[in-house]
């Protein structure tokens, strides 16, 4: 079939939805189907994709592209993608990765449109917000990357990464590290990315007494980031804004690090039965969740042990096929709706 894959940002620029969507479109391609990738994204260099982009379409040329689809697909929702179908009708399928607001005229149309869509979410919380029923398709990583690598010391405690932003909640951290040093505990954590609060967070860990067990590296990806991974026992993920999903844990777990995350939105779901999950915004019960896996290496290896059968729902080949079941099965659906309509 012809899928018109709409995804607002795309490489060259970097973050979650980016990866997902190409993951996606790579096997959506592969699999046998032509795919045309639409994107706000710039790019100064062309595209060597095995599937078609097309950046910043002109609206004739947008038109044109959802005439041409046997299918539409939204990686999230784009009403400046959305809108052709006003006049064109083609099977819409949209998958949810963040939250909708709840108010504004915006948000309000997007809950409107997505009544005449079939809907994915990647967890049962952000499934939980919507007003439709959700397929719920959780998140992929990249299996071919994410990877335990033998001959690297598993000698690091903990390792953060993320945006150097509030809402991931690094303060906490960096507070329950001030507590279990209190307790005589010398933990140590690296820091990996960067972001608007850095040199806020130093100061704080300076001022706390524990500058010197933190270790802030910057951005890391690719191999780096492997290599960092898989010399560290735990990843902690202390969020204290309700996380649509959390790629990171599923790319640690690979690299066999335990995570340790806040109840925060989807979390739970990228965790599974493989880590520990502790309250949001408590700084006391990150420290004494750190404190009882460093001391626990049995319960380490158990969730290690677990990894591999969790992970196994989150590989790019598995998820795209879910998500080309949700798409067949919507164009089977306008497809009988047609054919009623007819009579």
């Amino acid at each position: 079939m012809n899928i018109l894959f709409c995804s607002v940002p795309f490489r060259p620029s970097i973050g979650g939805i980016e990866t997902v969507s190409a993951l996606l479109a790579e096997r959506f391609q592969r699999s046998g189907h032509r795919v045309v990738l639409v994107t706000q994204t710039a790019s100064d260099t062309p595209d060597t994709d095995a599937f078609e982009v097309v950046r910043q379409p002109a609206a004739q040329r947008l038109f044109a592209l959802v005439r041409w689809a046997d299918v539409v697909f939204h990686n999230n929702i784009s009403l400046r993608f959305a809108w052709p179908q006003l006049l064109i009708r083609r099977p819409w399928v949209v998958a949810h990765h963040t939250w909708i607001p709840a108010a504004g005229t915006a948000a309000a149309l997007k809950r409107w449109a997505i009544r005449h869509a079939s809907n994915i979410a990647v967890s049962h919380a952000l499934a939980e917000s919507l007003p439709v029923d959700c397929t719920i398709v959780p998140n992929p990583y990249a299996d071919d990357l994410f990877l335990r690598v033998d001959g690297i010391a598993r000698e690091r405690d903990l390792v953060f990464v993320g945006r150097l932003v509030s809402d991931k909640g690094v303060d906490l951290l960096i507070e329950a590290l001030a507590l279990l040093a209190k307790q005589e505990r010398r933990v140590c954590l690296t820091i990996v990315g960067d972001g608007p609060d850095r040199n806020a967070l130093q100061k704080r860990a300076l001022a706390l007494g524990v500058g010197d067990r933190i270790d802030f590296v910057g951005r890391r990806v690719g191999p780096e980031l492997v290599t960092l991974l898989n010399a560290h026992r735990l990843l902690v993920v202390p969020s204290v804004w309700e996380e649509p999903f959390g790629v990171v844990v599923l790319e640690a777990l690979a690299c066999g690090c335990v995570p340790l995350v806040a109840r925060s939105g989807g979390l739970p779901d990228a965790v599974g039965d493989c880590g520990c999950v502790v309250p949001r915004g408590d700084s006391e019960a990150l420290a004494n969740g750190i404190s009882a896996l460093l001391d626990d290496t049995a319960a380490r290896e158990r969730y290690r042990a677990r990894a591999a059968a969790h992970l196994e729902r989150h590989t790019p080949d598995r998820v795209a096929r879910d998500y080309l079941q949700v798409i067949t099965d919507a164009c089977r659906t306008a497809a009988t709706q047609s054919a009623a309509r007819a009579f």
